[in-house]
């Protein structure tokens, strides 16, 4: 048998198993697509079956068809009072993490200032978010400049934690060998520290891009005319449930989006390693 055919053979036994291989991959992807959408509408069928069975007053729960009508018929309001508390979510979450990721990089460079201050840092963010938000307020007015604030402040812890571990958590034989090529402090961090703790970065991210809508509308529970969470606060003295669960349908359903775009670009970025660091 020549070479030729023990070859055209192989290739024979190959083609199929990466045939295979794909329709397993694509079958995966499907499945994790499927399976969320699946669990959705079983919770909304128990919902809907929960509120059926037990009778319970449309002032205390609306059934889901109910809450979708009023998510059609009050979608202006829906949307102009969204517009705000997207801004101020994501602007908190962009001053958050960058102050988070400067101050990682100085406490990973200074321990001194980290072994000074990290406590500090703890005790802030021990304090419950419900009762920074009025400080914030009294501080900094009524305006967009609190729910930024705590947006940022709640954005701020995790990226922070997570950050100094990516930063610290270099191979050693890679930190010998800059060492050894007389790499700078500067080269260092760029071309190890940095590319390391991406990981570490993003999956804090993710988390913050979370929390951060959930500090934008606790900001507006506070004190705000306009924004998410003064409009879930409005329905509820209005007994209007129906609006009150649109309203958190419209809330959560950014606080995914936010966090999807992150995901999103988590996998666009950090391309050498298939799954980010939890």
């Amino acid at each position: 048998m020549s070479a030729s055919t023990d070859i055209a053979g192989l290739n024979t036994r190959v083609e199929p198993a990466e045939a295979e291989y794909r329709r397993a991959k694509q079958r995966e992807a499907l499945r994790r697509k499927l399976l969320p959408c699946l669990g959705i509408l079983i919770g909304i069928a128990v919902w809907a079956g929960l509120v059926e069975f037990l009778k319970v007053p449309p002032f205390i729960a609306p059934s889901p068809l109910v809450v979708l009508e009023t998510l059609i018929a009050k979608s202006d309001v829906l949307l102009s009072n969204l517009w705000p508390t997207v801004v101020e979510a994501v602007g908190g979450f962009i001053l958050g993490n960058l102050f988070a990721i400067a101050l990682a990089t100085l406490f990973v460079h200074r321990k001194t200032v980290s072994e000074t201050f990290f406590p500090l840092v703890v005790l802030i963010n021990s304090i419950p978010v419900v009762a920074k938000a009025p400080i914030l307020v009294l501080l900094l007015g009524n305006g967009f400049a609190p729910k930024v604030a705590i947006a940022a402040v709640i954005s701020f812890f995790p990226t922070l934690v997570n950050m100094v571990r990516g930063l610290e958590a270099v191979n050693p034989q890679a930190m010998e060998l800059m060492r050894v090529l007389s790499a700078s402090k500067r080269e260092i961090f760029f071309k190890l520290r940095l590319y390391n703790s991406l990981p570490y970065l993003f999956s804090a991210l993710r988390i913050s891009a979370s929390i951060s809508v959930v500090g934008a509308i606790v900001g507006e529970w506070i004190g705000s005319n306009y924004g998410i969470g003064a409009l879930i606060i409005q329905a509820t003295y209005a007994f209007d449930s129906a609006l009150l669960y649109a309203t958190v349908l419209v809330g959560s359903a950014f606080s995914v989006a936010f966090f999807m775009a992150i995901s999103l670009a988590e996998r666009l970025i950090i391309r050498w390693q298939p799954s980010a660091v939890a």
